[in-house]
């Protein structure tokens, strides 16, 4: 409509309302923008596996195809473990119950980290079998936080039988007990509720943690997965510091940082699973010292609150509630549940922020 021949009362109604119309398109644009997730921690804390899991919930589940690219994954993940525990015995100088396992132990310390086919894997499935039923490697087991072993190692060795068969396809929870180190930076898209949800995840080691500050940009929650079970366990990048501590340290970088003060951080204390095995031997007092425990350090919920307290402690800003969650990212049922809660915390924030 021409405005030329209007009254300046109508002409100034007719500019509020474009006025209005505009940002009324701007909020709808800035509601359907991306919802950004960083995914953050350190090394083998289960960031890569969590977003294996959104794959999976948001009915992008991996068939045959994609499943049959993690093959190599998990053999190198069995021979590397396996030569790690090899070597492990050597070094501790516990005897093996077998001589025809020192032989093969032998043969793992001599293994290079070669693609392997189904053909060549074969060979391995039956002295790998009775190599994980061989009483020296079960006691370099037992004292597996005196070198670096991968968590999935048993799990994998479990199962050699079915992972070395000629036809054999990695099942999706082998694909999501699968570990390869992420190196880079990996973004995955999902819409949730018809919002768009980016989720970014680097590589979490040392040498990786300079990439973090290039995704710092346009964040609106940042998940920090800490391996809760680690508690006697020390880094693979210096072999000295304890990993618990080093992921509160890190933590303490992120939840203190001005660039975060208006971003919800969602505290994420992973592979409960190996937690709950772990107190039940070990006392996360004998690891983690300076800090008072109250309770008893074999029990659980005790451990659990403690945990809690040792990563609450050191947040500076007491004005926002710390969302913190025991996870286990290989269990879909519980990360589906847990993911849950989070996504709804993520929207109302979302939500009020622009509202606000």
């Amino acid at each position: 409509m021409a405005t030329c021949c209007l009254s300046e009362e109508d002409r100034a109604a007719v500019r509020r309302s474009r006025e209005i119309d505009r940002n009324l398109q701007a909020e709808k644009k800035q509601y359907r923008s991306e919802i950004k997730i960083l995914l953050l921690g350190a090394g083998e804390s289960g960031k890569s596996t969590f977003l294996k899991q959104m794959r999976i919930i948001h009915g992008e589940d991996f068939d045959d195809e994609a499943r049959i690219e993690f093959r190599p994954t998990v053999y190198h993940n069995v021979m590397k473990g396996a030569k790690t525990l090899a070597k492990a015995v050597r070094n501790l100088n516990i005897p093996m119950q077998h001589d025809s396992n020192e032989e093969f132990c032998d043969i793992l310390n001599n293994y290079k980290s070669n693609i392997l086919e189904p053909q060549d894997f074969v060979q391995y499935v039956e002295p790998l079998q009775a190599l994980w039923k061989d009483n020296g490697i079960r006691e370099a087991f037992s004292r597996r936080n005196e070198f670096q072993l991968g968590d999935s190692v048993p799990y994998f060795l479990e199962k050699v039988k079915e992972i070395g068969k000629l036809d054999y396809i990695p099942t999706r929870e082998h694909v999501l007990h699968s570990r390869k180190a992420t190196t880079g930076i990996v973004d995955y898209r999902i819409d949730v509720r018809n919002v768009p949800f980016r989720f970014v995840d680097v590589g979490g080691q040392r040498q990786h943690r300079q990439k973090w500050f290039q995704c710092f940009d346009e964040v609106t929650a940042i998940l920090f997965l800490c391996s809760s079970s680690a508690y006697d366990q020390v880094l693979v990048e210096d072999r000295v510091t304890n990993r618990l501590v080093e992921s509160r340290n890190i933590f303490e970088t992120i939840v203190n940082n001005r660039c975060f003060s208006s971003v919800s951080i969602i505290l994420f204390f992973n592979k409960y699973d190996l937690l709950c095995e772990k107190v039940l031997h070990k006392r996360i007092t004998d690891y983690i010292t300076g800090v008072k425990f109250e309770g008893d350090p074999h029990q659980l919920k005790d451990v659990e609150r403690f945990l809690t307290q040792l990563f609450d402690s050191v947040r500076t800003d007491r004005r926002q509630e710390l969302y913190r969650h025991f996870t286990t990212a290989t269990d879909t049922n519980n990360i589906k549940f847990v993911f849950r809660a989070v996504r709804d915390t993520i929207l109302h924030r979302h939500i009020d922020g622009i509202m606000g």
